[in-house]
């Protein structure tokens, strides 16, 4: 992502990434001849996850990281599990959050402050870039976490990888309504790295990651699976640092083991309790950055 924003503007990462990794995804489907025709309520219902999860979400974090690092990015994603089983706790018939969940959530909410301290000094000192960054990034944070519950709670009568597929091609189709009507795509410059960025997040960001979580879902427990929620910014950090020369100073460093220490907490009080940790979906999003 951040290689990409070097050469092409944010909403035309988004846009072509899934337009093309959802077409690629239903022409194999159709190939295959499994089943990808959604009626028109599931039509509706994948367009609505499409659009909060992928148009809203990851064109949020994509944007957002013009202006804050990767590994910072990240970590501020890693707060999804968090939104997910707050929000289950007050939805009707939701999982309840047992004391060691609170404290996690508690814990999390202080890392996050810990984490936009050094932005919210910047913008006291008259850059307010950074902090309208962070609020755009938790905002679609919480915007991805609610099509996560939504996907969670739905039960779409065709194959898994053609619902990727359908989501993935209307979140793109979203994106790209919002680039024609704001001028998003000036301001690109095609080269050899911008075809690399591309190919690089649709084949292993949407593709095969995208897939690969699918698979996991349908085969391993959900609360296993969303382990990557405290892996994958531990990852984010230190490829920050090593490509691209990334350092936090220590208020970040501290809100970053608060975070960690958060997801763990709410993830682990869901297992103790038996209750499937709630569905959050990261892999295009924190996995790419």
């Amino acid at each position: 992502m951040r290689y990409g924003l070097e050469v092409l503007p944010p909403f035309m990462i988004v846009s072509i990434r899934f337009l093309a990794a959802g077409g690629i995804l239903l022409a194999v489907c159709a190939i295959r001849g499994v089943k990808m025709r959604p009626s028109k309520r599931e039509f509706g219902i994948l367009a609505i996850i499409g659009v909060l999860m992928l148009g809203c979400g990851n064109t949020a974090v994509l944007w957002s990281e013009q202006y804050l690092s990767t590994g910072l990015a990240s970590l501020l994603v890693a707060s999804i599990p968090i939104f997910a089983a707050l929000i289950e706790v007050i939805l009707p018939h939701g999982e309840g959050l047992p004391a060691r969940g609170w404290t996690g959530a508690a814990i999390g909410f202080i890392g996050i402050a810990f984490l936009v301290s050094p932005g919210f000094h910047n913008g006291l000192h008259g850059d307010p870039r950074q902090m309208i960054a962070i609020a755009v990034i938790l905002t679609g944070s919480l915007l991805w976490t609610v099509g996560s519950v939504i996907s969670r709670r739905t039960t779409i009568h065709i194959s898994g990888f053609a619902s990727a597929g359908w989501q993935m091609l209307l979140g793109g189709l979203f994106t790209t309504v919002i680039m024609l009507t704001t001028g998003g795509y000036r301001g690109a410059h095609w080269g050899l790295e911008a075809w690399a960025s591309i190919l690089y997040l649709v084949t292993f960001g949407s593709l095969v990651g995208y897939t690969a979580y699918i698979y996991l879902l349908n085969n391993v427990a959900v609360s296993k699976v969303t382990t990557y929620a405290y892996i994958n910014p531990i990852v984010a950090v230190i490829l920050g640092a090593i490509f691209l020369s990334e350092r936090f100073v220590l208020a970040e460093y501290v809100g970053m083991f608060s975070i960690l220490l958060a997801v763990f907490l709410v993830t682990s009080s869901k297992l103790k309790t038996g209750a499937p940790t709630a569905e959050v979906e990261d892999v295009a999003i924190g996995g790419n950055a």
